[in-house]
């Protein structure tokens, strides 16, 4: 099917309230840090003004984004990123004990093996330790690899516990060339309403300053969080996609 058509139905998907996407408490999974904000900001405010914060675990260390640089090595890089993370977090209004690290190599994560298992069973732990039952997770068909290993984890999480409820939250999936033909059945799922938290959710971006071009200056190649993202992104609602 072309890009074009399950976006439109993205778009069109119906509005639902908080308590219908996400009952109970939520885990989310974020391949890097920024990925909570710009999928998940207000779906995070929005359950932190219902008194139920969700557990946010950012599984890369993202320590890639500026290879070319000096003076920014990937272990300060990945300091760096966690630092931004907890300020985002605060900009939500997230308590600082819900947000985690899992530390894996940034443009790395695995979607088989040793480390893969490892880390699918700690996710497994965090579920049962804060009785969370949804998990939300990337798009399958988010561009990047890091976001399939963790839509990968979603399924497996899935297998070893049937009751959870696994959404995804699309962020470079929302940037696909339109023309562009995947393996994928227009999708189920609902749009939730931010438009009161989207204030929240555009200064918990802006936190992320090494993404936008405000802290790396020695490699002119790094990544910057390119405009056209961030207009997708900054819309008055988010979109969850449960098949």
């Amino acid at each position: 099917m072309k890009v074009q058509h399950i976006i439109e139905h993205f778009y069109a998907l119906p509005i639902a309230s908080f308590n219908k996407i996400a009952p109970g408490t939520s885990l989310i999974l974020a391949p890097h840090s920024d990925d909570e904000s710009l999928g998940c900001a207000g779906l995070i405010a929005t359950a932190v003004q219902h008194g139920r914060p969700p557990v946010v675990l950012i599984v890369s260390d993202g320590s890639a984004s500026h290879p070319g640089s000096h003076a920014w090595s990937p272990e300060r890089l990945a300091l760096c990123r966690q630092e931004e993370s907890r300020n985002a977090a605060t900009a939500l209004g997230l308590p600082a004990d819900r947000l985690l690290f899992l530390g894996l190599r940034d443009a790395a994560v695995p979607t088989a093996g040793t480390v893969f298992e490892n880390s699918v069973q700690y996710l497994y732990f965090l579920i049962n330790q804060h009785n969370c039952r949804n998990v939300f997770v990337p798009w399958r068909h988010d561009p990047h690899c890091d976001h399939v290993a963790v839509w990968s984890m979603g399924q497996r999480l899935k297998a070893l516990q049937p009751e959870l409820r696994i959404l995804s939250y699309p962020v470079w999936g929302l940037t696909l060339p339109s023309e562009m033909d995947i393996e994928e059945a227009l999708p189920t799922g609902w749009r939730l309403n931010i438009e009161g938290f989207l204030s929240y959710k555009r200064n918990a971006i802006q936190e992320y300053r090494s993404q936008r071009g405000l802290v790396v200056e020695d490699d002119p190649n790094g990544f910057v969080l390119p405009e056209h993202l961030l207009e997708k992104m900054l819309q008055p609602y988010e979109i969850f996609i449960t098949s």
